[in-house]
């Protein structure tokens, strides 16, 4: 599969030496094309990689306004995050949606990063949406999970 779902290994160490502040940064989103041949997986180490293998959609207010690191659209921390779910033990990040406003694009999956990490491995994750989702004239949102231990979309236990 050209799209798996995963945490980016490159993440990890970069969380480790201090690259992610996840009280004071914004993250963003980008949107991998539908049909894409090359691979998006625990390896992907940076968002550069979309636009080197020129795999980031086209489309009606996408292109120009979503499709640069610094325009992909902001999944910012939630508020009070992160912070231990209710199990007590398990540390959690939440993220506000990300909204790709007023676009006409489709897309397999996108990549969750961090523009003000190291721009040699700014990826925090990826997601396969298992299939081509699209939007018309409309919003494209990214809708993370309810937070929670088993649920949080970045969780530490």
């Amino acid at each position: 599969m050209p799209i798996t779902t995963s945490l980016s290994n490159a993440f990890k160490v970069a969380l480790l030496q201090g690259q992610h502040d996840f009280i004071n940064d914004t993250c963003r989103v980008a949107l991998i094309k539908e049909g894409v041949t090359n691979t998006y997986n625990a390896s992907t180490l940076a968002y550069s990689t979309l636009i080197a293998n020129s795999d980031q959609p086209t489309g009606s207010g996408y292109s120009g306004t979503f499709d640069t690191e610094a325009t992909g659209a902001p999944a910012a921390i939630a508020t009070g995050f992160p912070k231990l779910a209710p199990d007590g033990v398990t540390a959690i990040v939440d993220f506000d949606d990300a909204v790709f406003t007023n676009v006409t694009v489709q897309a397999d999956g996108c990549m969750l990063y961090n523009p003000n990490a190291d721009s040699a491995a700014d990826v925090i994750a990826v997601f396969d949406f298992g299939g081509t989702v699209s939007a018309t004239s409309g919003d494209f949102t990214i809708q993370f999970p309810a937070p929670g231990a088993t649920t949080s979309i970045l969780r530490l236990a």
